[in-house]
């Protein structure tokens, strides 16, 4: 009895590490909407009991990333045109807010400004996912802002949610190119201290990003037949 609470508590610790690493992984891209997640080979590669995968995924269902499929076994989730909708609603809740009460000295601010570097070196390389995975960095920087970790916590299942829509619409340059800049003007009114005018620009962002995913989401659904 005395050695089975830190096995529990070493088990529950690395499904949670398996668990933060597939959603990152979806974040940057690297999993697609709708992709199976073959149990046995995984947790192979992973080097971890089936045990510890099934409750990593019990993690990533929860937070909506993954679903079991009848027939098919653990697959990627493909979002809804109601999930998306909300995460635009949550997301402006929490991002505006976060830059409109940031503190002027946060260090997050410099993550901004490395996110939005690193964005503009993968346009110029032509390389549309890694506009796409600074471009969550940039947001998720935002987010932390606030200076807390619950939100931040709460806020990374929310853009690897994202990120799952994004792939479902598989035009990264249409997605990802208007924003750069936006974000530049973001960045350049959060950097010179005018933090409720960064916050109604990104308030206007992502009013804007939400319109223009839901109108091609809608007719990528439509041409695959598959339920919104």
């Amino acid at each position: 009895m005395p050695t089975a609470a830190p096995d529990t508590a070493a088990d529950a610790n690395l499904a949670e590490r398996l668990a933060a690493r597939l959603r990152q992984q979806i974040a940057a891209g690297e999993l697609a909407p709708g992709q199976r997640l073959p149990e046995q080979s995984l947790s192979e590669n992973l080097g971890v009991s089936r045990n510890t995968l099934r409750e990593a995924f019990r993690m990533l269902t929860r937070d909506g990333l993954v679903t079991h499929a009848p027939n098919r076994g653990v697959c990627v989730a493909v979002p809804s045109i109601a999930s998306i909708i909300d995460i635009y609603r949550v997301r402006r809740l929490i991002e505006c807010q976060a830059l409109a009460q940031a503190y002027p000295r946060h260090p997050a601010k410099k993550r901004m400004r490395t996110a939005v570097e690193a964005a503009m070196a993968r346009r110029a390389a032509a390389d549309w996912p890694g506009v796409g995975t600074a471009n969550m960095d940039f947001h998720m920087a935002v987010v932390e802002l606030a200076d807390s970790e619950r939100l931040n916590g709460m806020f990374k299942p929310i853009l690897a949610e994202l990120r799952l829509a994004f792939g479902m619409l598989q035009d990264a340059e249409f997605l990802h190119a208007p924003y750069v800049d936006m974000n530049v003007k973001i960045l350049e009114l959060t950097e010179a201290g005018r933090y409720a005018e960064a916050a109604a620009a990104l308030q206007d962002y992502l009013v804007h990003s939400e319109r223009i995913v839901l109108a091609v989401y809608a007719r990528r659904l439509a041409e695959t037949g598959a339920p919104g």
